[in-house]
């Protein structure tokens, strides 16, 4: 089960990589004012809230204690990212403070998961 469980946090880290990554190569264009939405984005996110989703499913199911209230802010947070990624996904350009909120709502929910214990 151990291994099942890296499997799943290794690829949550990629769903993280994909959206910041996103993020990060399009700071350049955010400043330019024609940022947009990535299709990685949006997949990075949704694949955060799967394995997410899984992780906790299998941390429940070996009778570990899950920290329900950690989860459901990073929950929280994540659901407000994937809301303003799916919505705005299509349009050619997004606003500063929109793509800067998404931005940093990630780099608040990967230190939510590094630094609450």
């Amino acid at each position: 089960m151990d291994v099942l469980t890296h499997v799943f946090v290794g690829l949550h880290i990629i769903g993280i990589a994909a959206l910041l990554g996103g993020f990060l190569t399009q700071m350049k264009a955010m400043g330019a004012g024609t940022a947009r939405f990535t299709p990685a984005m949006l997949h990075g996110a949704l694949t955060m809230l799967v394995t997410g989703m899984i992780l906790v499913g299998i941390h429940q199911a070996q009778d570990h204690s899950v920290n329900n209230i950690k989860i459901g802010v990073k929950l929280a947070v994540l659901v407000v990212i994937l809301g303003l990624v799916y919505v705005k996904r299509d349009e050619e350009k997004v606003e500063k403070g929109l793509f800067g909120a998404v931005g940093g709502l990630t780099v608040a929910n990967i230190f939510i998961a590094v630094l609450w214990t």
